[in-house]
């Protein structure tokens, strides 16, 4: 019985590492997926400004 017991917990890891994918995949887009694009956005636009506001050249 040895074997039960080493199988166990990572067969238990692997349906937990799915129910999270599962859940990452199904929370991505739907009614607040512009909302969350457009809070990145504007984000990125706000660094990107205060980057040049500073003098930094552009990141490659």
């Amino acid at each position: 019985m040895d074997y039960v017991s080493a199988l166990v917990p990572p067969a238990v890891m692997a349906v937990a590492f799915t129910f999270l994918i599962r859940t990452l995949i199904k929370s991505q887009g739907g009614a607040n997926k512009s909302k969350e694009d457009a809070a990145v956005d504007s984000a990125l636009t706000q660094a990107e400004a205060t980057r040049q506001a500073n003098g930094a050249g552009p990141r490659v």
